[in-house]
């Protein structure tokens, strides 16, 4: 198994907010979910944990041969360097080293320009400090001060792409985020809705955000009027409106009574979306 840059770049950013715990005193303490979960980097709770956050990315992964598990930025410098995995330039989805010779801080790239570099860093803070108390979003310049010592060029499966002229010399890139969840619709929620709403008073539910779905995906196809596709009520105009979709979809009398079947809401779902479970 190698490492994927876009799924290893974009488990980095999903922990972003995240804090370590505080001291009985309120202060930050270094103790996090990360270091118990990297196996031989148990021992590093309590420390200073921004190498471990990325080793806990690779190894989440299965792809511990491709990163340094370490809790230590020097030791992880001398990794990429030994490996002959090393240079000035940014790498996208590699990790930047900061300190005189890389030993302070390190986080990874997750986009970069001429300028700057736009990072992900566990223990930091908003205003980028080498011991801080979660994972932030960060912007560091790329040249001159507060800029990196040097960057790790992993071996991910898409290939390198690097600002260094000799690994291509792309001028600017980015990991392209993740795209969003699509919606899950339960086809019992649904139909349960669809028998109950209507005899309900104007605007009842019964699981409207499952309905809500439905409904907005009806009116995308032109059968529910859109002053009613955002209520969550499976009323009598969603129940018109579905009947106007079975009869769309081929079926006619009983079998286009407005109650969702399992092929409709499918059908539904393939073109506006989102998914059916039973």
């Amino acid at each position: 198994m190698g490492l994927s840059r876009t799924a290893y770049v974009n488990l980095l950013k999903s922990q972003a907010g995240y804090h370590e715990g505080r001291d009985p005193s309120g202060n930050w303490n270094n103790i996090q979910k990360f270091s118990p979960a990297v196996p031989g980097l148990e021992w590093s709770q309590g420390q200073a944990w921004c190498a471990t956050f990325t080793a806990w990315g690779a190894d989440e992964l299965g792809a511990r041969d491709f990163w340094p598990i370490t809790a230590s930025c020097w030791t992880a410098v001398q990794f990429w360097k030994k490996a002959g995995r090393w240079t000035e330039y940014p790498v996208l989805g590699g990790p930047f080293y900061m300190g005189n010779v890389g030993e302070d801080h390190v986080g990874v790239v997750y986009a970069y320009d001429a300028d700057s570099i736009y990072t992900v860093e566990g223990n930091t803070n908003s205003g980028g400090g080498y011991q801080g108390d979660g994972v932030y979003l960060r912007v560091r310049p790329r040249r001159g001060a507060n800029s990196p010592y040097g960057y790790g060029v992993p071996a991910f499966d898409e290939g390198t792409t690097s600002a260094d002229p000799a690994l291509g010399g792309t001028p600017a890139a980015s990991v392209a985020a993740p795209a969003p969840p699509r919606p899950s619709v339960s086809l019992a929620h649904v139909v349960a809705a669809a028998r109950r709403d209507p005899g309900l008073r104007q605007g009842g539910t019964t699981y409207p955000a499952e309905v809500n779905v439905v409904e907005v995906a009806l009116a995308a196809e032109g059968l529910l009027s859109d002053a009613y596709a955002h209520d969550g009520s499976f009323g009598s105009l969603t129940v018109t409106a579905y009947a106007k979709w079975q009869r769309r979809r081929g079926f006619n009398g009983a079998d286009a009574d407005g109650i969702p079947g399992k092929a409709t809401l499918t059908a539904l779902g393939a073109a506006h979306g989102f998914t059916v479970t039973a």
